[in-house]
Formats: C-alpha cells, sequence, structure tokens
C-alpha cells in the first residue's frame, strides 16, 4: 500500500503570508483534499510549528508529518516540507523579516516542480507589500513563476462560476494599459491561451471571446483605435492559424450566456475588465491558474485577509477549488 502511495502524483501546498489565513485555509483545505483524493499526494510547504500553531488556533485535529519519498504510514496524516520561519508570525500582523521565508516556499515548491518531484503547485496568498517593503521587488506570483521557470510569455486566467476569463495584461496602472496591449502580446497571449486549454483542460478545439478595450468595442474608431490598429489584426491572425477566436466584443455585453455559451475562454484586455465579472460569480470559490509554464499551478481568487488570520473564520473554499483545478489539470495533462 505505502508503494502505491509512494508512486502518486504529489501537488506541493505553499502556505503564503504566515501572519495571513494562508497556514489556516491550507490545513483545512489539504485535510478535505486527501481524504477525498486518494490518487494524490499532498505535501504543504512551510513552517511546521507554524502549521501547528495555526491548527492549534483553529481547533483542528491534524497530525503534521515531514516530508519525505516514503509517504507516512497514517494515510490521515498531513505532510510538511520544512521551510524555517526567520521570526515567529502573529496572526493579523506583517513582519518584514519574514519576507525571505515567503519566496523561499515559493522556490522550494517551484524547484520540486522543475525537477518533476511535483506533479504541480497550489500557492496560498501573499502580501505583496510587505515584501516590496523588506526590499525584496515583487509584483505578483504570476511573474515571479515567470522568471523562476524562466518562459517568454505566461497568461493568468481565472477560473470560477462556470467561466475561464484571461488577462491580455496583468498587474498595470489603468493609464498604463493601452500601451501594454501590443500585436506581438497578443499574439502571443491566444497562442498561450490556445495551447493550455487544449493540454491542460482537455478542450479539443478552444473557443475563445475576446473583450475589446474601449467602450463598445472603440465604436468603429470614435472611442479609441486599439480595437482596429491592435486587438482586430491578432485575432484575423489568429484565425488564419486555425484557432476559434471571435471579438473583440464591447466588454459590458460580452458577459451573458448567449455568447458565453459559446465559447471556452473569454480573453479580457486588463485586470478588472474580465476579473470583476467573474469574481462577482464566483468569489471563494474561484481559482486563479498560470498558463505557458511548464508545470501546473493554480492559486486563490483573495488577499491575505490579515484581519480573519487566527480567528478560525477564513473560508477555504477558494483554496480547496484550487487543489482539485491542479488535479484536473495534472490529470488532464497525463491524458493528453
Amino acid at each position: 500500500m505505502n508503494n502505491a502511495r509512494r508512486a502518486l502524483p504529489i501537488l506541493a501546498l505553499t502556505t503564503g503570508e504566515p501572519a495571513g489565513i494562508g497556514p489556516e485555509i491550507a490545513l483545512v483545505a489539504a485535510r478535505a483534499f486527501c481524504k477525498d483524493r486518494p490518487d494524490f499526494r499532498l505535501v504543504l510547504v512551510g513552517d511546521m510549528d507554524l502549521l501547528r500553531a495555526r491548527a492549534r488556533d483553529g481547533a483542528l485535529a491534524i497530525e503534521l508529518s515531514p516530508f519525505s519519498e516514503n509517504p507516512p504510514a497514517a494515510r490521515n496524516a498531513l505532510e510538511v516540507l520544512h521551510v524555517p520561519l526567520p521570526i515567529q508570525a502573529e496572526p493579523g500582523r506583517l513582519d518584514e523579516r519574514n519576507a525571505p521565508y515567503v519566496l523561499a516556499t515559493l522556490d522550494a515548491a517551484i524547484d520540486g516542480a522543475l525537477l518533476g518531484r511535483f506533479a504541480g503547485i497550489v500557492t496560498a496568498p501573499v502580501q505583496k507589500s510587505i515584501i516590496n517593503a523588506a526590499g525584496i521587488p515583487f509584483t505578483g506570483h504570476t511573474e515571479y513563476l515567470a522568471e523562476r521557470c524562466r518562459v517568454p510569455k505566461v497568461v493568468m486566467m481565472l477560473v470560477g462560476a462556470g467561466l475561464r476569463v484571461a488577462l491580455a495584461t496583468t498587474h498595470l496602472p489603468l493609464r498604463a494599459v493601452a500601451d501594454a496591449i501590443t500585436p506581438h502580446g497578443l499574439d502571443a497571449t491566444l497562442s498561450v491561451l490556445a495551447f493550455d486549454l487544449r493540454h491542460r483542460f482537455g478542450v479539443r478545439e478552444p473557443r475563445i471571446l475576446v473583450c475589446g478595450l474601449n467602450p463598445h468595442a472603440g465604436e468603429q474608431g470614435f472611442l479609441g483605435r486599439e480595437e482596429i490598429d491592435t486587438i482586430e489584426p491578432a485575432v484575423a491572425r489568429a484565425r488564419a492559424l486555425g484557432l476559434s477566436v471571435t471579438g473583440p466584443l464591447p466588454a459590458d455585453t460580452l458577459f451573458q450566456p448567449k455568447y458565453l455559451e459559446q465559447a471556452d475562454a473569454v480573453l479580457a484586455m486588463y485586470h478588472d475588465q474580465g476579473l470583476t465579472v467573474l469574481k462577482y460569480a464566483s468569489f471563494g470559490r474561484g481559482v486563479n491558474v498560470t498558463l505557458g509554464l511548464p508545470i501546473v499551478r493554480t492559486s486563490v481568487d483573495h488577499g491575505t485577509a490579515l484581519d480573519l488570520a487566527g480567528r478560525a473564520r477564513a473560508d477555504a473554499g477558494s483554496m480547496s477549488a484550487a487543489l482539485e483545478t491542479a488535479a484536473f489539470m495534472v490529470q488532464a495533462a497525463a491524458g493528453a
């Protein structure tokens, strides 16, 4: 039995900002996942003492076991890849001295996935502000993963409530968005999106709807020329390559059943254009997926919720959905 479990695919779950809700939602979701998915192993990546403390805070009767190639004898024990925390973390109180720890947990998971030790990684939320305050430039998980995996293009996509919404640009000031939407960027985004819908989600012939940037998709140039000069040509090039791509369509009317029923994903031009709709429909159950990586990566759709940390009130629904999505992607890729 132990040998059979040893051969199972392993998901690595990083526990995020130690002062936030990441450690506790990781514990809750991991316990449920290990119970419901005997076809996977799961390893928490974080400080063992921190996780024990958060289990006590939440009155969680959870056994923790050091991660090794041989699974623990107790099937209900959660495995932990120990990354030491420099300073004891207090729920709700950020400490710059723990910022390197957060990145160390990410690095441990990424390294394991790149080496084939882990089949995929799932990440709890981090506090970008405290990482930057510690003098470490950090835009977000998506950009960090791209740099660590040395890939030229990644795409952020959120999944929830039956929707898949990908982004042409990610964490940018609104003022910078129009300049960031380029022919090369859109070509690469559509290519990555179509490829991973096939190979990570099992969609044989992906159908993609593309949002316009401006109100009414530019109103034939009267409200901006980005649609005419950049987005429409990119859609035409994608079609010439055999992709099923429609657009640009006005974003304020695209998200309705008559369009969405004929699509497998929507490509929005900027962060709030697409994610406002998806998070309204699925907040607390949505999943953030990074496409274009050589590894599977998913995450939650929310932040660190410092005000809830350590109070046993955080909802682990998005984390559970992220684990299930990662497992689905691993199995879809294996069957591709």
